[in-house]
């Protein structure tokens, strides 16, 4: 390899680790949230873990739709920076932020309603009312969650994402404060159960997104382009550019964490322990997923800042930069949860029959950790040139053609439980993933 060759290399990775360690420690952040979640409310019993799992199954669903229509700003503020139109990036922060006000109202009421089923699904009332207490408390989190979403896809385009990690220890820190405060009623607070952890979230989503907004504008006005100073009227075009690239990526979101949230009322159909369990496990898969995701997030910036200053070759680099390091840490992870599955679920419960049930699930989740992450920082390459319907395409028929029935027949029919369900979810992401990787070679070649 030619020493010019090498120096390329070395700079493509180092600029990738540099933009990638802080969006995976944001995205252990945003993750984080639930864990602490689910932690804090573990001292309630399988119930409350059960209700917090179904609470979070609802609300997720709609939000990330949310956040997935705003996903098109990573292809806009990425290229237009690469371009060095900074103006532009001020127009599309605009855009973005007027979509995410547009649409919360919207999926704030389908939030309220599907609070209102849990019973009407065969949930147990023990589980389902606190479920339902749990969700009419956290969708007041939606239109910050939304303009916090904005404001970090803006910052990650232009290259700002260490203050979007110290937003989320921030967060953390004061989720935590509010969960020990609200649920069991510590200061003289009441004791609210899992509505009080719910509580806790929404301040601490308002707080992510007055964050994020302070860091853009104190940024831009040290770069000496101002923020607010020529802020964009509503453009329909530029909306109309967003929801075009967003909705593909807002349904592949929604198609993947709709399987999984289907997952979990399946596992709540077998009975409460067989809930609890896959929500500690999947948990966990949650956790190892958020480092490829952040990974996949800072692929899209680095191709979408290489497309758009007509740097192909660099833009190639990132993208197989970015497989590797996140193939790397899961192969890593599936390891981890093949050598010590008990003592990984010990520290959410000492419940005997949690803890004779969740070994397994994780060793399931050993099996699929490597195609997760292809999967996923394929996803963010794609994004990086605009390109947002095949991930959706892919995530469709993967989950709701193969892999959920046949977990749902492996669960029900052939009476496999919970571990039938992970199952048919392994075998989607293993379709999913080669599907993607075999788009993002093709496209590959043809930058080349």
């Amino acid at each position: 390899m030619p020493s010019a060759s090498r120096a390329e290399w070395k700079a493509e990775i180092s600029a990738l680790v540099t933009l990638a360690v802080p969006v995976v420690l944001s995205e252990l952040g945003w993750m984080a949230q639930g864990v602490v979640d689910t932690i804090m409310v573990g001292r309630l019993g399988p119930d409350a873990i059960g209700a917090v799992a179904l609470g979070n199954a609802v609300f997720y669903t709609p939000s990330l739709f949310g956040i997935g229509l705003l996903l098109g700003l990573d292809t806009a503020v990425a290229q237009a920076y690469g371009r060095g139109d900074h103006d532009d990036c001020h127009r599309w922060l605009a855009q973005g932020i007027y979509l995410a006000l547009a649409i919360a109202p919207a999926l704030m009421l389908l939030i309220a309603l599907a609070s209102l089923g849990y019973a009407r699904f065969g949930i147990a009332p023990e589980v389902a009312h606190p479920a339902a207490a749990y969700v009419r408390v956290l969708v007041f989190s939606l239109p910050p969650l939304l303009l916090y979403a904005a404001a970090r896809r803006y910052l990650q385009g232009v290259g700002q994402v260490k203050v979007i990690t110290l937003t989320y220890v921030l967060a953390n820190l004061l989720n935590w404060a509010g969960n020990w405060l609200l649920i069991y009623g510590h200061w003289g607070f009441p004791a609210l159960g899992v509505r009080g952890s719910a509580l806790s979230t929404v301040f601490a989503r308002i707080g992510m997104a007055a964050s994020l907004i302070f860091f853009a504008w104190r940024y831009e006005r040290q770069r000496g382009h101002p923020l607010f100073h020529h802020w964009a009227a509503p453009k329909w075009d530029r909306l109309r550019s967003l929801i075009r690239l967003g909705l593909p990526a807002a349904g592949q979101i929604t198609l993947e964490v709709g399987a999984w949230n289907t997952a979990t009322l399946a596992a709540g159909w077998v009975n409460p322990i067989a809930l609890a369990t896959h929500q500690i496990a999947l948990n966990y898969a949650s956790i190892t997923y958020m480092v490829p995701l952040g990974i996949s997030s800072a692929a899209a910036v680095s191709v979408g800042h290489a497309i758009g200053a007509r740097r192909f070759a660099n833009a190639r680099r990132a993208a197989w930069i970015a497989l590797a390091l996140g193939t790397a840490f899961m192969l890593f992870a599936g390891v981890v949860f093949l050598l010590v599955p008990r003592p990984l679920i010990e520290l959410y419960t000492s419940d005997p029959r949690v803890l004779a049930l969740g070994p397994s699930l994780l060793l399931i989740a050993a099996a699929f950790q490597v195609f997760d992450g292809i999967q996923t920082i394929c996803t963010g390459a794609l994004r990086g040139l605009g390109q947002t319907r095949i991930p959706m395409y892919a995530n469709f028929v993967g989950y709701w053609l193969l892999g959920l029935p046949l977990g749902l027949l492996l669960c029900f029919t052939l009476r496999w439980g919970v571990h039938g369900i992970w199952t048919g979810l392994t075998l989607a992401l293993i379709v999913i993933s080669l599907t993607l990787l075999l788009r993002w070679s093709r496209e590959a070649s043809r930058l080349a």
